[in-house]
């Protein structure tokens, strides 16, 4: 059994059923990939539209394709065709341009809210006050080839594990908040994204039902 494997198959035994796990392929040779698909993965993450838009060409058709990276918007219209879900959406002008690019394509794109919860201006996302007024707004419920299925954020990179919970906890009580009093059909409002492979196990615990797992699976990148 190859390492790849070995590791699916030890990620699938220790998380729980109700969470999906993102096989984070970015930079991955498609041999890796296909080896994971044999091994039974469906859902991989990338953070480059046109090499993704590449591995969706060469690969099985029911990959479920993730866009897990910064999106700019002059590239939405190549994974348009395709994407499952888009993880990274942080303003209203990246919204609408997917919108947009779904509205050509006659599809309805899944796409999930970031949120900025880290400590690092480094990190992109909406903040609460900002997106609450956006999804009350005429502009966004004109929006009818998106579907939001729900939040993702990235913790703080550090080793204190307490502001690492602290930040993933605050994100799932915004999700809630806003699946109770804000969102309404035919958004969905089921998918809280949060954890990676330093932090993903803190993330299960805060609530998280979609982690990104990378170099735990694929090994170090190049």
């Amino acid at each position: 059994m190859s390492d790849i494997v070995t590791s699916l198959s030890r990620f699938r035994e220790s998380v729980p059923e109700n969470v999906t796990l993102v096989a984070v392929s970015k930079t991955k040779p498609n041999e890796d990939l296909q080896e994971a698909y044999e091994a039974g993965q469906r859902d991989f993450g990338e953070n480059k539209i046109q090499e993704m838009t590449q591995k969706w060409e060469d690969l099985p058709d029911d990959i479920r394709w993730h866009m897990i990276g910064h999106t700019q918007r002059n590239k939405v219209k190549y994974m348009a065709p395709y994407v499952h879900l888009v993880h990274g959406v942080d303003s209203p002008r990246l919204l609408k341009e997917i919108n947009k690019q779904a509205k050509k394509n006659e599809r309805v794109i899944d796409c999930l809210l970031q949120i900025h919860i880290a400590r690092e201006q480094s990190k992109f996302g909406f903040d609460e006050d900002e997106l609450k007024e956006f999804l009350k707004s005429d502009a966004f419920k004109d929006l009818q080839n998106v579907r939001i299925k729900g939040l993702m954020g990235m913790a703080t990179f550090t080793d204190n594990k307490d502001q690492v919970r602290e930040e993933f906890r605050g994100l799932k009580n915004f999700y809630e908040t806003l699946k109770k009093d804000i969102i309404e059909p035919p958004h969905e409002f089921d998918t809280l994204s949060m954890g990676m492979t330093g932090d993903y196990k803190i993330a299960i615990e805060e609530g998280s039902n979609m982690i990104r797992i990378g170099s735990a699976i694929f090994g170090a990148r190049n």
